[in-house]
């Protein structure tokens, strides 16, 4: 059996260091679309909430362009973007 240690410190909305055993890690977005950056690593993570659909991907670099990301992240993207306008602004 094994400890385990993890804490997660929220340093804005939708930003959050989390420290464990292994180190220290960036987390940025919330439910939907999240990045996490750790050492040069950049592991984004896309979700239609509610569904236990997503789609997970892990560059050993920051990603500079639109071509270093899946489409399927683009498609999620757009409906995560589009569902959180209308239920933000509540528009019918």
């Amino acid at each position: 059996m094994a400890f385990l240690f993890r804490k997660r410190i929220k340093i804005l909305p939708g930003i959050w260091f989390n420290l464990s055993k292994r180190g220290v890690r960036t987390s940025i977005g919330g439910k939907g679309l999240t990045l996490n950056i750790k050492e040069g690593k950049v592991r984004t993570t896309a979700s239609l909430p509610g569904t236990g659909l997503s789609y997970r991907t892990t560059s050993t670099s920051t990603p500079s362009t639109r071509s270093g990301i899946s489409v399927w992240v683009w498609v999620l993207i757009v409906v995560f973007v589009v569902v959180f306008i209308v239920v933000v602004f509540n528009v019918k």
